[in-house]
């Protein structure tokens, strides 16, 4: 008889577990695996822990930095760099639109001599001493944020002292601004319809949106520092700093242009303009917008519109030149190359060498492949006779469920690729670079549009809540009017009446002016490109015919080539069926001789030269030697090229071939490749040169260099164990000739005792 099994009063407890108990078993457990990689001594089972449970919330919401090593990769791209550039941006705007509600009362008079008039002819007057101080405050705060925001892009002052510093200002300067606006609104507002608000009050709350903004993205951008993501350093390129300094200097331009035109029209004018109108005007002028509802009263004023149009458009150009170039460099460094990596990474996964492997990978055993394609038929179906209830046909109709069954969906796999040779995948890797290449241009093109979309729409909601009650906008107006002033064209019919509108129209179309120019550079890459290649092959085709059009067209069309060359066949064989059958030699037969006794073409000619050198590798390593040192001479002159040259593939087989007959055996390539680098890649894998970030031109020089250094050092080594060898020979000489005077004096030593015996006996 077996043992009696413990009951199970045996095993539970007496006493049920507390949850304390429970927390010191899981404690307990934890310990036990924590003790094999820490050797401290075990936590000892407690029930006495009251407060484990909130130090373990604690523990949870507890926010623990992480350093930035070396080396590693910036994952927040956007927070790193595209967030301190845009607020580098849009810092000195804000300044521009803080000093344009300081300069300009906040309120002012439509209704004069017992009429209304419009929001540009009212009379405007003074505001509360306090608001006057605390936008001076403001302001202050706003240029020393952006003071710190520069010593931090300079690498002056340190990032975690400077962006804190930069972040508290500007929501300090944020909060007074909107302080004093609300209080403006709640404590002294206009009194309407006879009174309203000037453009400095709503240039105050466009610069608190602005400095709010700024200050949050920058927040963002202090996470992901102390989270770990990147360094606190802003690594800037050339154009990121020149980014910067353009549009710091024309932010100045724009507002010292203002400040001038204010002066002189109001001194020299008919009409006196108020900083923010001459501001304005700059703007439209710059621009090249030109509504006309602003223009030069003087002759003092309409000369300086020669320089400052002049210097005012360049300026333009160039920040908007500076923000294409970072853009694309932003999106290549970071979109582009993930697209390109996450692609060959699926090309990668793909791939298959041989037929073996893809059956394997698919699944099918070649033994069986034959079966694959017959159809399974199943044997006819009986239906079973089954009796029939009170409710009617039920047996009938649970076979009728029974016999067809719902076929599960399966996910479809991707298609294999086949690729045996290592041009295939070179050739695969250039389709994904050129792939890539199309759809970089087109993802930009798409942004631009959304972009352009946004501003248009958005901004006319806005401009016609802004203008329907002075001029009776409606939003279809407001989209004409936005589409109008985005492609600089400017009628004059319509543009902004009020004060609201017209500063929000400055600030837009700083914006949306930009965007639309960047817009038309993305069109130019994609549609307006492939329209005129469009043009470009009807012209080819049909008004100027180029040589050699149509067979470059079939070879592109394989199918075409193929159906043309079957009718040609086909006609040649009516032809021959109509003549009759020849007599003589066939002339296949005569073609094959032919070949046989042609001289041989630049293949057999290469092949046999290969073969040549194989068999004299002195004059296959001088030969090497040479190529090689012309090789880095080439490949020098080809970083200067714009766009980067891309190599084809018999030039990476020759560069290879220079790179590699530098080293000697198997050890010795494995121990050059982790002393110096990359010998041996493949063409679709992660340390392929199609996919390194530096260009083919300086990844092929560098390991040219890298061969010439090989072949120079070998020749050392080779001439130190000849000069070796030869002082080893010396010395051996040296000791026969010793040992061969020995072996004389001692045979002289030998024929001495000889001839004394002798002579004794």
């Amino acid at each position: 008889m077996t043992a009696a099994s413990p009951t199970s009063s045996q095993i539970l407890p007496e006493k049920p577990l507390t949850s304390g108990t429970e927390n010191s078993f899981n404690n307990a457990s934890s310990s036990s695996h924590n003790g094999l990689y820490d050797s401290g001594p075990a936590i000892q089972l407690s029930e006495n822990h009251p407060n484990r449970e909130p130090q373990r919330q604690r523990r949870k919401w507890s926010f623990k930095p992480r350093k930035w090593h070396d080396g590693q990769e910036h994952d927040w791209w956007f927070a790193s760099t595209g967030i301190p550039l845009l607020a580098a941006t849009l810092g000195p705007l804000a300044n521009v639109l803080s000093i344009a509600a300081l300069v300009s009362y906040w309120r002012e008079t439509i209704y004069i001599d017992g009429q209304f008039v419009g929001d540009f002819d009212g009379v405007s007057f003074k505001d509360p001493h306090w608001c006057y101080w605390l936008n001076v405050a403001s302001l202050i705060l706003g240029f020393i944020g952006n003071f710190f925001l520069l010593m931090n892009f300079t690498q002056r002052i340190r990032y975690i002292i400077a962006l804190p510093m930069t972040i508290f200002f500007w929501y300090v300067a944020t909060a007074l601004l909107i302080g004093i606006t609300a209080c403006m609104q709640i404590y002294t507002p206009p009194m309407r319809p006879y009174e309203t608000y000037t453009q400095g009050f709503w240039y105050a709350v466009i610069a608190a949106c602005i400095y709010l903004v700024c200050s949050m993205i920058l927040m963002i951008n202090m996470l992901g520092y102390f989270l770990g993501h990147y360094p606190d350093t802003f690594a800037l390129t050339e154009a990121q700093r020149t980014l910067i300094l353009q549009t710091m200097m024309f932010f100045i331009w724009l507002a010292g242009g203002g400040a001038v035109f204010s002066r002189i029209e109001t001194e020299n004018g008919t009409s006196g303009w108020d900083f923010v109108d001459a501001l304005y005007f700059c703007d439209v002028t710059i621009l090249t917008v030109g509504f006309g509802d602003l223009y030069p009263t003087n002759d003092v004023s309409r000369g300086l519109i020669f320089p400052y149009s002049v210097g005012g458009i360049i300026m333009l150009g160039l920040v908007i030149s500076s923000l294409n170039k970072f853009v694309g460099q932003l999106g290549e460094e970071n979109l582009i190359q993930k697209h390109v990596e996450k692609q060959r990474v699926r090309t990668m996964d793909r791939t298959v060498t041989n037929s073996f492997d893809l059956h394997q990978r698919e699944g099918v055993s070649p033994s069986r492949q034959r079966h694959i394609s017959k159809a399974d038929i199943s044997a006819p179906h009986r239906a079973n006779e089954y009796p029939r209830s009170a409710m009617g046909n039920t047996g009938r109709h649970r076979a009728h469920r029974s016999t067809f069954r719902p076929i599960p969906l399966r996910p479809s796999k991707p298609k294999l690729l086949l690729l045996r040779e290592e041009k295939d995948r070179f050739d695969q890797m250039r389709s994904i670079q050129h792939a890539t290449h199309k759809f970089k241009k087109w993802w930009a093109l798409t942004l631009s549009v959304i972009a352009f979309g946004i501003l248009w729409c958005v901004g006319a909601v806005v401009f016609w809540q802004c203008e329907k009650t002075s001029q009776d906008m409606t939003y279809f107006q407001a989209l004409y009017f936005c589409y109008v002033s985005l492609l600089t064209i400017g009628y004059g019919d319509l543009s902004p009446k009020t004060n609201a509108g017209r500063a929000f129209f400055v600030v837009w179309s700083l914006i949306a002016v930009p965007t639309m120019t960047v817009l038309i550079s993305d069109m130019g890459d994609t549609v307006i490109s492939n329209f005129k290649n469009f043009i470009t092959n009807l012209a080819d085709f049909t008004v100027l015919p180029k040589e050699g059009i149509w067979r470059s067209f079939l070879d592109r069309h394989p199918w075409l080539l193929r159906w043309m060359q079957r009718r040609v066949e086909k006609r040649a064989a009516k032809k021959r069926l109509e003549k009759g059958f020849p007599t003589g030699p066939d002339p296949e037969s005569a073609a094959a001789e032919e070949e046989d006794t042609a001289p041989p073409n630049i293949e057999n000619l290469a092949e046999e030269a290969e073969r040549d050198a194989i068999s004299d590798p002195a004059l296959d390593e001088a030969t090497l030697s040479r190529k090689l040192a012309l090789a880095i001479r080439n490949v020098a002159n080809d970083l200067t090229h714009d766009p980067p040259r891309k190599y084809s593939y018999e030039e990476w087989v020759e560069f290879t071939r220079l790179i590699r007959f530098t080293t000697k055996s198997a050890e010795e390539v494995e121990a050059q490749e982790e002393e110096e680098g990359l010998v041996e890649w493949d063409w679709i894998g992660e340390d392929s040169p199609l996919v390194s970030k530096k260009a083919e031109a300086e990844f092929v020089l560098d390991r040219l260099c890298e061969s010439l250094a090989r072949y120079m050092r070998r020749k050392s080594e080779a001439k130190g164990a000849a000069r070796k060898q030869i002082e080893s020979l010396e010395e051996k000489v040296e000791e026969l000739e010793d040992l061969e005077g020995e072996m004389r004096r001692e045979m002289n030593s030998s024929g001495a005792n000889g001839t004394g015996s002798s002579r004794a006996s």
